[in-house]
């Protein structure tokens, strides 16, 4: 199995904030994935061809071909009925879907990374920062601090665990054209890292259509076999979709198109144990005036968004430079908000 490199920025950098300071010098023990890969079934039978086409549709770990349908296997090009059921046989004999002890679940979420917002009041709010092996959404109109709060997440996912981190790289994918690189040098100066090694540690896509969000998220999968991520961010989910689907009419089919892409990237979250952070969008919701809302807007994306999304965060303007989070539904987070600020340094705890 290969074993992913650690971030350069992580592994030589001392990090520092206001109260802490963590040398790393531990660093330096290799990252063991959890995760198997999907060349493992070369071993049950199945050829490097085979292997090769389902690298190529995005499936890149032994769980991802568990979590593949049928009909999604035959629509590989090349994978007939025939050999789907003997990679799906192959594939079971590594890893099992099966029925597990809630304790078995409670040892396995003690692998979840949580990364830090960089405000330790939005860190409580979180219960520690936001977590890998789930989606974590952000909306809120524009200023609120979706973007900053994205590039402050590039940067503290670098840091080591001992300091709020994920340890890893970040996949950024950028619907709006709004990701700034000079945005991620200052945050970095804050945490005393290297500007240029954390922005060679931050792989970008720039999406202009839903389809093409899709190649990025199939890449990603790749990426990650390749080097150790703690964070992937998609910066707006929803922007693409609003203009390729345009009108009631085309309602219905945005709506299963939107919940197919959800599906796989809470399946890569799963697999490779990483955090998703998305921004969305919101509008106004025409019934809200009904009723004693003192906001009346919701998040755009509808049910198959709120169903997707572990942790939902609604953002919007304070004072100032101050902005209040919200948690708008969690599994696990009772509800409550916090105040935070947005600064040079990114996101911090708010000032009086």
């Amino acid at each position: 199995m290969k074993q992913a490199k650690k971030p350069a920025a992580v592994t030589q950098q001392v990090v520092q904030d206001e109260e802490t300071q963590v040398t790393q010098g531990d660093n330096d023990l290799e990252y063991e994935p959890a995760y198997n890969e999907i060349d493992k079934l070369e071993q049950f039978g199945i050829n490097q061809a085979d292997i090769a086409k389902l690298k190529t549709s995005g499936i890149c770990t032994v769980l991802a071909v568990l979590m593949c349908t049928k009909k999604e296997m035959l629509n590989i090009k090349g994978i007939t009925e025939q050999k789907a059921e003997k990679i799906y046989e192959a594939a079971s004999k590594i890893e099992t879907m099966s029925f597990q002890s809630g304790m078995a679940i409670f040892e396995k979420r003690k692998k979840i990374r949580r990364i830090t917002t960089g405000s330790r009041q939005f860190d409580m709010l979180l219960q520690g920062g936001v977590e890998s092996q789930g989606i974590t959404e952000a909306f809120g109109e524009f200023r609120t601090g979706k973007t900053q709060l994205a590039h402050t997440l590039c940067v503290t996912a670098q840091l080591p665990k001992s300091s709020g981190g994920g340890e890893g790289k970040v996949l950024y994918i950028d619907t709006e054209n709004t990701f700034r690189p000079e945005r991620i040098k200052q945050i970095s100066q804050r945490y005393n890292l290297d500007p240029e090694q954390v922005l060679n540690n931050i792989m970008v896509g720039r999406a202009f259509t839903v389809d093409a969000v899709g190649n990025l998220i199939m890449q990603a999968a790749a990426a990650m076999i390749e080097d150790q991520f703690s964070l992937m961010v998609i910066d707006s989910i929803m922007a693409p979709y609003r203009v390729d689907y345009s009108g009631r009419g085309e309602l219905a089919e945005r709506q299963q198109v939107l919940g197919r892409m959800l599906s796989k990237i809470q399946k890569i979250s799963e697999q490779f144990n990483i955090a998703i952070f998305m921004t969305n969008q919101v509008m106004a919701d025409p019934g809200g005036g009904m009723t004693y809302a003192v906001d009346p807007k919701k998040p755009v994306g509808g049910n198959i968004m709120a169903h997707a999304s572990t942790t939902r965060l609604f953002l919007r303007k304070g004072k100032g430079e101050q902005r209040v989070c919200k948690i708008f539904d969690s599994p696990s987070i009772p509800e409550g908000e916090c105040v935070f600020q947005i600064s040079e340094g990114g996101i911090i705890d708010a000032t009086d």
